[in-house]
């Protein structure tokens, strides 16, 4: 079995509204020192072993249904699982 996780984050050329208002907030609280927050997700994947291709296997799932390639970026980290 191997344990996938899936760091997703929009392209740097996407505004990103929640990240600004996470950031107004945070300076208001007394943390002007944040330049600058950008949001994303994170999803940890179980997947049992196969004859497929691992890699093939989970670029296919982000581009097809995990992700929004138009507005996402997506990077991941395979390791077994226990």
């Amino acid at each position: 079995m191997k344990k996938v996780k899936i760091f997703v984050t929009l392209r740097e050329s996407i505004l990103d509204p929640q990240g600004s208002a996470v950031q107004g907030s945070l300076a208001k609280m007394g943390y002007g020192e944040v330049e600058e927050l950008r949001i994303g997700k994170y999803l940890e994947l179980t997947i049992s072993d196969s004859a497929r291709d691992i890699d093939t296997l989970v670029k296919e799932m982000c581009e097809k249904v995990l992700t929004n390639v138009v507005i996402e970026d997506y990077r991941y980290e395979v390791e077994e699982a226990n």
